[in-house]
């Protein structure tokens, strides 16, 4: 536990170092049970922001909050920032789609980034994509004044996420936009025994 407080207290000099001058902003910490502290907090956010842990990363530290259960905990965006990420851009978005509750939320709440961007790619995975809509969420982006282009990708459900990780490096997208693992998914923490689309691009995601 000490060395949690000592961790966290460069965490705050890190914090006060990167938002000198910038208004308006609060530090908030709490060491038992982050994750669940963390979630409180996100009922004032607009979006929170979380890093994901890297393959020579140490071990998860109490410090560490997992991305997978925290964006279920969250009730708010998520945005995941892999490791080594200084800043971001969105010229290019993919969005990748599946006629669910969550990834409906995920389009809505992401539009402040879309319209930032420059092209969206609009993305289902699977035979069963004529049959998801694509194309009204096409439109419905078109609405809003987003250049937006559809595609369907031609690949069973075990391949979903490996297909849409494919798919935004060829792109080389900045930014991918997609639902939340559901309560299910994430039982299990987003682990590697997890087999949701949504856990595995989560740790996957470069």
């Amino acid at each position: 536990m000490a060395r949690a407080g000592q961790d966290l207290e460069q965490a705050r000099l890190a914090f006060d170092r990167n938002v000198g001058g910038v208004a308006r902003t609060d530090w908030r910490s709490d060491l038992p049970d982050l994750s669940t502290y963390l979630a409180r907090q996100a009922r004032a956010a607009d979006v929170v922001v979380v890093g994901r842990s890297g393959t020579p990363d140490p071990e998860p530290g109490l410090l560490t909050v997992l991305p997978g259960p925290f964006v279920v905990e969250a009730g708010r965006p998520v945005l995941i920032a892999p490791p080594g990420m200084e800043s971001l851009r969105v010229r290019r978005v993919v969005v990748a789609w599946k006629d669910t509750l969550e990834a409906r939320r995920a389009v809505l709440h992401s539009l402040p980034f879309l319209e930032q961007s420059d092209q969206i790619l609009l993305v289902v995975v699977g035979p069963a994509g004529d049959g998801e809509g694509l194309d009204d969420v096409a439109a419905y982006l078109s609405r809003h004044g987003l250049a937006v282009t559809p595609h369907r990708l031609g690949s069973d459900d075990a391949g979903a996420g490996e297909a849409i990780l494919g798919f935004v490096a060829r792109q080389n997208a900045d930014l991918l936009v997609m639902g939340a693992p559901s309560i299910r998914e994430c039982a299990s923490g987003c682990s590697a025994a997890s087999s949701g689309t949504s856990c595995r691009t989560i740790r996957s995601a470069a």
